[in-house]
């Protein structure tokens, strides 16, 4: 049974001079097969004098569902979950989880679409539920306003589309499709990352991720 990777995920704003350091740290991950990143850049900073033009309201709704689960009283940037709870000893991080309940295999069937199959092993909650996130890397940022006014920002694994699965019978092997092309809004190259999910608990079962 495959180990499952850490998920790791960043609550970030370019409105924030408190993020670039978390932002820098999630780059730094790139290349790590025993992590999975993405970057949720939310848009209450847009307020205060620069918006954030990878920020999106859904990201921030997101952000604040988490809560009931990631052990957070408050949303707050930069935020780090690990496995879907609050994680605030970055940049160390926990060991990786130990063998997957589950397996997750992603097919390319068309240019635009991937299916995904999750394979439950005999130790899977009775059901499952999962989410799916679009990201980049190599993105550039030179700020004119607000609290990072003059900076030039590099963000790397920026989520610019997710969505999710309702909780389903783990028995129910059949597979689903994602809408996944290539290249994202603006030419850069997407890599699609899919986490499965204990609807209980929140806690991330295993992740896996693939270069569109």
């Amino acid at each position: 049974m495959a180990r499952a990777p850490l998920v790791v995920e960043l609550y970030t704003s370019e409105g924030c001079d408190s993020c670039p350091p978390a932002d820098q740290w999630l780059s730094s991950l790139k290349g790590r097969t025993d992590v999975v990143a993405a970057a949720f850049h939310v848009d209450y900073w847009d307020r205060l004098g620069w918006k954030d033009r990878f920020a999106d309201a859904s990201h921030t709704q997101r952000q604040a569902a988490a809560q009931r689960v990631a052990g957070s009283k408050f949303s707050y940037t930069p935020q780090v979950l690990v496995n879907g709870r609050d994680w605030r000893q970055w940049p160390a991080l926990p060991q990786a989880l130990a063998a997957a309940p589950v397996q997750i295999l992603l097919q390319r069937e068309s240019d635009d679409r991937v299916l995904v199959r999750v394979q439950a092993g005999k130790d899977a909650p009775r059901s499952l539920s999962l989410w799916w996130a679009l990201v980049e890397d190599g993105h550039l940022s030179r700020v004119m306003a607000g609290e990072n006014t003059g900076r030039t920002l590099r963000h790397d694994h920026v989520v610019r589309s997710h969505g999710q699965r309702t909780p389903w019978l783990s028995s129910d092997g059949a597979p689903w499709p994602i809408l996944a092309r290539a290249q994202g809004p603006d030419g850069h190259r997407q890599r699609l990352l899919v986490v499965v999910t204990d609807p209980q608990t929140g806690s991330a079962l295993q992740a896996v991720s693939l270069d569109c």
